[in-house]
């Protein structure tokens, strides 16, 4: 068919579908009727600002035009890194840093958003752990801090959590990355930890020099025992050579009389000055 055997009022009626089809394609881009909710977002709908109680999820959604507006929420895990100051139960300034991993209820977002606004961190986080962590450090002296920080650690998440749970903010992790005393206090304890060094280094002396002198005590005893079971068995033998001794020099000082009277027997002891002349 050619072009100029089509009438003219044909020609009109394609150029009015034709532009209209522009002025449609141009308006749906223009007012965007279609949203996508990124992942790990959720998409808090307002109806002419008015927060509306659905929350949509991930993917492509339809809208209604200048009626409707989309605001996106992350509802990932984020990362709060807060530096505070606060003193000890004994007054110690101390500078904790605190590492907090949140993320927000994906089913509460709209009520985060109608409540707090995308401003949450520095309205609601932040202020809660500037006050947790003095509240806790204030019940412990700067030593228990140290000594005691797993459980001073435990004492601030519980709190964290049921703080930021009133928000629809879950914490997920909680840590103190660091505890920082001032020089002062810095100073003492490294001169407290040389003096228990040192104290525990004499103490191991003492004990090594009594353990020393206990084997000492524990040898002189054994000897001494030794020698006494000797002269119970040496004793009786000293004696009995005493005795053969005595007899020995009788017999040798005897002129050979004998007593005129006598009480019964012969004693031994003659019998035996008898027994040595006959031989």
């Amino acid at each position: 068919m050619n072009i100029n055997e089509i009438r003219p009022d044909k020609m009109k009626k394609i150029a009015m579908w034709g532009i209209i089809g522009v002025a449609i394609l141009f308006s749906v881009a223009l007012l965007n009727p279609f949203t996508i909710v990124a992942a790990g977002h959720r998409g808090v709908v307002l109806n002419f600002s008015a927060v509306q109680p659905d929350v949509l999820g991930e993917g492509v959604h339809f809208r209604i035009p200048i009626m409707q507006r989309i605001v996106e929420m992350s509802v990932q895990i984020q990362k709060a890194v807060t530096k505070t100051e606060s003193a000890s139960k004994d007054l110690q300034q101390i500078s904790t840093t605190i590492a907090l991993n949140y993320h927000l209820d994906p089913e509460a977002v709209n009520k985060i958003y109608q409540e707090v606004g995308l401003r949450y961190k520095s309205i609601i986080i932040d202020p809660a752990i500037q006050e947790i962590v003095k509240s806790i450090t204030a019940k412990y002296s700067a030593e228990q801090l140290i000594t005691k920080r797993p459980e001073v650690a435990s004492g601030m998440r519980e709190n964290f959590t049921e703080r930021l749970k009133k928000h629809y903010i879950i914490v997920d992790q909680f840590a103190i990355e660091d505890f920082d005393f001032s020089d002062d206090f810095n100073a003492a304890i490294e001169k407290k930890q040389r003096a228990e060094q040192e104290a525990l280094t004499a103490k191991n002396e003492r004990e090594k020099a009594k353990f020393e002198a206990d084997k000492v005590i524990a040898k002189a005893r054994g000897e001494a025992e030794s020698l006494r079971q000797k002269r119970q068995q040496i004793t009786p033998l000293l004696l009995k050579l005493r005795e053969l001794e005595i007899q020995e020099k009788a017999i040798q000082k005897w002129n050979g009389d004998v007593p005129t009277y006598m009480v019964g027997k012969n004693p031994p002891f003659l019998g035996k000055i008898m027994e040595q002349k006959n031989r």
